[in-house]
């Protein structure tokens, strides 16, 4: 379901006028796609904001005259300290078409203890229904062990989704970090030389008795 946002059109440029946008608590923006011409936009900044925690969100935007388009956000622009977005490509979308997207991947579950799973691809592109976009793609890890690998071509998506990443790329591997391992060989070894250790003692113990 598309999110609804009541937009300006920009009438003002350069980077004055930005920071005027800005300060009214505005975000400057540019919608172009399907041969259009850009339509440069400012958009209301706190609704913008919440709308972009989900960068695959589905916006309707509503123009000045009652005319509406439905977009999605292309790129987000922030301030390099503050996070605070300064501006936002949008691409026009439309009903029916499918559009390629990167989703975020997300893990569900545990490994068996101590290997961890670690994500090496955090997002994969699929090309889905421009109406229906996919917020994430999860992965269950639950019970895996060690030298577990999981590859784009074989994670379940979303339904009406299809992967245009590399089917090849490694999107999830399940290891033993290094430390734990580290520990473990030590732990071995430790155990090891207590064990000839009492052995020796036994043998000198033998020996001893049998001198007497």
């Amino acid at each position: 379901m598309a999110e609804k946002l009541n937009i300006e059109l920009r009438e003002e440029f350069g980077k004055g006028a930005a920071r005027r946008i800005r300060r009214e608590d505005k975000i400057p923006a540019v919608l172009y796609g399907h041969g259009e011409d850009p339509t440069h936009l400012v958009l209301p900044g706190h609704e913008t904001a919440l709308l972009a925690r989900n960068p695959n969100a589905l916006i309707e935007l509503a123009l000045p005259g009652g005319e509406t388009k439905l977009a999605l956000i292309k790129d987000i622009q922030r301030h390099p300290l503050k996070r605070l977005i300064t501006h936002l490509d949008l691409i026009v979308v439309r009903r029916g078409e499918k559009v390629e997207v990167d989703i975020p991947v997300v893990l569900t579950g545990e490994p068996v203890p101590p290997a961890i799973a670690v994500v090496d691809a955090q997002t994969l592109t699929l090309s889905a229904d421009a109406m229906n976009v996919p917020e994430q793609i999860e992965v269950d890890v639950e019970g895996t062990e060690e030298g577990y690998q999981l590859f784009a071509g074989d994670v379940t998506l979303p339904a009406g989704s299809d992967l245009v990443t590399d089917a090849e790329l490694l999107v999830v591997a399940v290891s033993i970090p290094r430390a734990e391992e580290e520990e473990t060989e030590d732990e071995d070894a430790e155990g090891t030389e207590g064990e000839e250790s009492e052995g020796a003692e036994g043998e000198e113990s033998e020996e001893a008795s049998e001198e007497e």
